[in-house]
């Protein structure tokens, strides 16, 4: 698989997972939600907060000047937090309405990109104000990587309130296979 492939692939698995665990999440009531959970963003809101929280100030990097225009264009309805447990939203349905449109939102930059754009170098500063530059496929990979750490803190606070999220094996993703576009691709569905 190349590079690209799986980079649409990862964004198609972060839309299913982000819905699926959503889906399990809104059988809870807002006081179980919201409960402190000794995870490291306190509650499953918190957490599930905190992955938003990192794809939105994420997207505003990648979408500095010089690069991709949707992610320049979204910015107009993209929250701009200045810290990690920052609220984006009061409760679960507003989180899940904003996490739905960032999850279009990166599978419709990342069908956009083209194989030369992952070695692209984003420059870019962290909210302590650190400059860094790194090359974006690295930064995607960290993305990712990023969004599945903290949704499996997700699963195991659902685990531990008695909520099942199902499965979670990128395997398990209907429509999943390396070999041919990704599943959104695939199955007609627009992004």
């Amino acid at each position: 698989m190349d590079a690209l492939r799986h980079v649409r692939l990862m964004a198609d698995y972060n839309r299913w997972m982000n819905r699926r665990v959503y889906d399990a999440a809104a059988r809870l009531d807002a006081d179980a939600l919201q409960q402190e959970r000794g995870a490291f963003f306190g509650s499953i809101l918190g957490t599930l907060n905190h992955v938003a929280v990192g794809d939105t100030l994420w997207l505003h990097r990648f979408g500095t000047p010089g690069h991709w225009d949707r992610l320049r264009e979204a910015g107009a309805w993209l929250p701009h937090p200045s810290a990690l447990r920052q609220p984006l939203a009061a409760d679960l349905p507003g989180l899940r309405a904003l996490r739905d449109r960032l999850d279009d939102l990166i599978v419709a930059w990342c069908d956009e990109l083209m194989f030369n754009d992952l070695d692209r170098v984003l420059a870019y500063r962290t909210l302590q104000g650190v400059e860094r530059r790194h090359q974006l496929g690295t930064l995607l990979s960290h993305y990712f990587n990023h969004q599945t750490h903290h949704r499996g803190q997700a699963t195991t606070l659902l685990h531990q309130a008695g909520i099942d999220p199902g499965e979670t094996d990128l395997v398990a993703m209907p429509g999943f296979d390396p070999f041919l576009p990704a599943p959104h691709e695939a199955s007609g569905t627009p992004a």
